[in-house]
Formats: C-alpha cells, sequence, structure tokens
C-alpha cells in the first residue's frame, strides 16, 4: 500500500483540479474558441455531471451503505444496480464531466489535460485501493460484477 492511497478526498482532488485548471488557463491564456454553443456544452457537462454523481449518491443512499470514500472497509452492500450498472465509479465519473464542463467554459486546451491527471490520480490512489478492499469484502461477486461493469464508462 502506499501512503497516499485513500489519504485525500476526492472532492479535495477535484478543487486542487479546478485550481490547476484556472492557473493553466491564467498562465497560458489562449483566444477563445469559435463555436456557438460552448457555453451550452460546458452546463451540459456540468449538469450532466452533476446527475451522474449525484445517482451514485443516492443508489449508496437506498443501499443504506458508506459514501465516505476514505474508507471503503466500512462498506455494508455491494451496489451494482441503477447507476452502477454502467459505470463502477460515477461519483468520480460525474465530477470529471463536470470540470471537463469547466475546462469548456475556460476555452483552455491546455487546462483540458489536467483531466488526464485527474483520472490518472483517483485510479491509482483512490480506485484502485476501493477495488481491493471490495474483493476483499464481496470476493466473487465483487470479481463477477467488475467483468460486467467497466471502471470509469
Amino acid at each position: 500500500m502506499h501512503r497516499l492511497e485513500l489519504k485525500v478526498p476526492p472532492l479535495i482532488v477535484v478543487v486542487v483540479t479546478v485550481g490547476l485548471m484556472a492557473l493553466t488557463a491564467w498562465l497560458a491564456p489562449m483566444k477563445p474558441w469559435h463555436f456557438t454553443d460552448a457555453t451550452s456544452l460546458a452546463w451540459t457537462l456540468v449538469v450532466t455531471g452533476g446527475l451522474v454523481a449525484l445517482a451514485g449518491v443516492s443508489a449508496f443512499r437506498r443501499a443504506r451503505t458508506t459514501v465516505n470514500p476514505m474508507h471503503p472497509d466500512t462498506s455494508s452492500t455491494l451496489v451494482t444496480s441503477g447507476i452502477y450498472r454502467y459505470t463502477r465509479n460515477p461519483m468520480y465519473l460525474g465530477f470529471l464531466l463536470i470540470l471537463a464542463g469547466y475546462g469548456v467554459w475556460l476555452a483552455n486546451l491546455p487546462a483540458l489535460l489536467w483531466l488526464i491527471g485527474y483520472v490518472l490520480y483517483l485510479t491509482r490512489f483512490q480506485i484502485i485501493p476501493e477495488e481491493r478492499w471490495l474483493s476483499q469484502k464481496f470476493g466473487a461477486d465483487f470479481q463477477y460484477y467488475r467483468e460486467r461493469v467497466r471502471r470509469w464508462f
């Protein structure tokens, strides 16, 4: 286990990524993108991301299991219904869509590169450790679920 695993709450990772995107846009400004619906696309991504993340939280609440990403060991139920039929990490995917919307709103291509960092960091230091716990706790059920449903989308 690496010392960064399950140490930084995903919401903090989102806030840091927003800051890095804003700093990048400030340090490396670009001419605005010239397509008419950039603002609409940005809002569509943000709203869709919010709905995807809320669907994940709602499914956890209905199953009466923890939403706390820092303690996957306290999970009481393996949730595989609702949005979890399509993605194993709807909350993180929702945050990614929100960040993508912010990047479109910034109209700065270099700022969008931080989305890759967000995905790589969360996968390595949050998702993989979560999956280790879930595999230990739910065994073959989690393995079967993992084989059927993608990690991100």
